[in-house]
């Protein structure tokens, strides 16, 4: 994992934006192991290079 400076965090929301799927489906990808995450208090934060690399994965799947 790179040093934690370099790491952006993203929101279950912006995460779900990105995506395009609800927030909900976000909160299950994480606790299903599939989307790493970290808590913070009672929220959600999903480094941001782990989106991507769902997303393509995703993307890999359909095509």
């Amino acid at each position: 994992m790179p040093d934690l400076p370099d790491v952006r965090f993203l929101t279950v929301a912006e995460v779900a934006d990105i995506m395009r799927v609800s927030k909900m489906t976000v909160y299950r990808l994480v606790h299903a192991g599939e989307l790493p995450a970290v808590r913070f208090g009672r929220s959600y934060r999903v480094p941001e290079t782990a989106v991507s690399e769902a997303v393509q994965r995703s993307a890999a799947d359909v095509g």
